[in-house]
């Protein structure tokens, strides 16, 4: 890959947009074109080369993305990174959309959209068979995005995170979650947070979030919080610039409890703070903040072996 030297200003981003046919590529680029990217779908292969060249006036550094997948013309999974790598004065990149069956099935099935390599038949064929057919490009994609569980408006935050301005600083990213309801699918690191006192049990403290000081307190309480936060953050204070320096632009960061409204949101509004504190810039996103307090999902070991159910 072509790299800057000192004192030039870096190469413009080439990124290939593609993965799975409903994956999300089209939200995907007109976010990045909001963004100041410019793009196109559908490109025929043949034609990238020409295009970005035609693209890169004088002093222009504008990113570009390039949308292609099965319908488009001389699409080649295993040929596309290898001629994207070839096109001079730029950072080529792959970045691969992919979603789960079911939820590719459950959108076909809203939008009545025909699957574009089953025609006339199920959806779920077209399916398989476009995940067979792009395995090379996911293999070797520098990024994947995982859409199943992603709003529009949360892709286009990811987006933002993954491919920022050019910038001397990797965006560092905080989320908090619950398992209940699905691990957090962008992460790159994940803590468990479900050792500690759940103050869900609490009546008081049910209503309320990790992000109140009253939940704060009482979790500070629990004898395991103390170490476990300390060592966290002797962990990442050191990880962090590593992966910088490994060549990471984008570092996600998830704490994860039953629910995602309590333990979760405390480890990481406290954990922002202390990296704050040591000088990083880390971005916070509660998954789960804006969920329900459920005694179906929590689970208390007490009651549960007292024979309360919690109903």
């Amino acid at each position: 890959m072509s790299a800057a030297r000192p004192g030039q200003r870096p190469l413009p981003r080439l990124l290939l947009v593609t993965g799975m046919s409903g994956a999300g590529k089209s939200t995907v680029l007109d976010a990045l074109e909001d963004m100041g990217w410019d793009t196109v779908d559908n490109l025929p292969a043949a034609m990238l080369a020409d295009y970005v060249a035609h693209g890169r006036g004088p002093g222009r550094q504008v990113p570009i993305a390039v949308g292609m997948d099965a319908r488009s013309r001389g699409f080649d999974p295993e040929a596309l990174p290898s001629i994207l790598r070839a096109i001079p004065g730029v950072r080529p990149a792959v970045l691969y959309l992919d979603c789960s069956g079911g939820e590719l099935i459950r959108r076909y099935g809203e939008t009545r959209r025909r699957h574009p390599l089953a025609p006339d038949r199920p959806a779920e064929d077209g399916i398989a068979r476009e995940r067979s057919l792009t395995a090379p490009l996911r293999q070797g994609a520098d990024g994947v995005i995982d859409t199943t569980d992603l709003t529009p408006a949360e892709l286009r935050d990811e987006l933002r995170r993954r491919y920022p301005s050019d910038s001397d600083e990797m965006v560092l990213t905080l989320v908090s979650f619950g398992f209940a309801r699905g691990i957090a699918r962008t992460a790159d690191l994940v803590f468990d947070l479900r050792f500690l006192a759940n103050p869900h049990w609490i009546d008081e403290l049910r209503p309320l979030t990790g992000a109140d000081q009253a939940v704060r307190d009482y979790i500070a309480q629990d004898p395991a919080w103390p170490g476990a936060i300390d060592r966290i953050e002797a962990l990442l204070t050191d990880w962090i610039p590593r992966y910088w320096g490994a060549g990471k632009s984008y570092l996600t960061i998830a704490f994860g409890c039953t629910g995602g409204r309590h333990r979760s949101v405390t480890a990481a509004v406290e954990m922002a703070e202390r990296l704050r504190g040591a000088g990083f810039s880390p971005n916070i996103r509660h998954r789960d903040l804006a969920s329900e307090p459920s005694d179906t999902i929590e689970e208390d070991p007490g009651r549960a072996a007292d024979g309360d159910t919690g109903e």
